[in-house]
């Protein structure tokens, strides 16, 4: 695909978009910290929520979300792709990655970012939403299940390449090849986290606490009896 220079201009531009490295910024203009210093070192919402707390971890999250979505619609600030599918959602495609790299090396940042699983969340909610919310529904199935963040990424990452070829059957060879790719990338940028769940040790997000105390009190019942 021949590229213009104005869509060039707007990869750019969704670039510099994704790079705003939303954690290292709150977390040094409100803090004095730098989050990359603290837990797992990675500048993303997972561990701004675990170093900072829920209502920052949440802030955080919105924002690298939204820096998917406003690459997505840059698109449409091209009316020739305002009439086409396959092709508006390719360059969608591109504009989002290009924001989710940006994400995992901000130019803004020395290039330590985070794992882009939110910007590509936002990604896939600016091109397919149904799409997104199948995922969000298995993100939080798995994290009420476990309370593993990591692990609840990566099924949700697994099931968006089978909604796109099997739910959904999305005509667009090209978005369902992006679609396996996605998993792909977020069981590479996870390889430690499946090491450490495989080990025994992820680390668990301090959410649901109050239902695992009670069952830990039912099985000391039980056990008393």
């Amino acid at each position: 695909m021949q590229v213009s220079m104005n869509e060039l201009l707007l990869i750019v531009l969704a670039y510099l978009i994704g790079s705003i490295p939303t954690s290292v910024w709150v977390s040094q203009y409100f803090f004095d910290i730098d989050i990359r210093d603290y837990g797992s070192g990675n500048a993303g919402a997972t561990n701004t929520y675990r170093v900072l707390g829920p209502k920052w971890g949440t802030r955080v999250m919105i924002i690298d979300m939204l820096k998917g979505v406003i690459a997505v619609k840059l698109a449409l600030l091209l009316p020739a792709y305002a009439d086409t599918e396959a092709p508006l959602q390719n360059l969608q495609t591109c504009l989002g990655l290009a924001a989710v790299i940006g994400h995992i090396f901000p130019i803004w940042a020395d290039f330590r970012g985070g794992k882009g699983v939110a910007t590509l969340f936002g990604l896939v909610l600016g091109i397919s939403p149904w799409t997104a919310m199948g995922c969000v529904g298995v993100f939080l199935v798995v994290l009420y299940l476990t309370r593993f963040v990591s692990l609840s990424s990566i099924f949700a990452s697994i099931a968006f390449p089978v909604f796109i070829l099997v739910v959904f059957n999305v005509d667009n060879n090209a978005y369902r090849i992006f679609a396996i790719a996605v998993a792909l990338m977020v069981l590479l940028t996870h390889q430690k986290n499946i090491g450490r769940l495989l080990r025994g040790n992820e680390s668990k997000v301090p959410i649901l606490k109050y239902r695992d105390r009670r069952r830990q009190r039912r099985r000391g019942t039980g056990s008393a009896a």
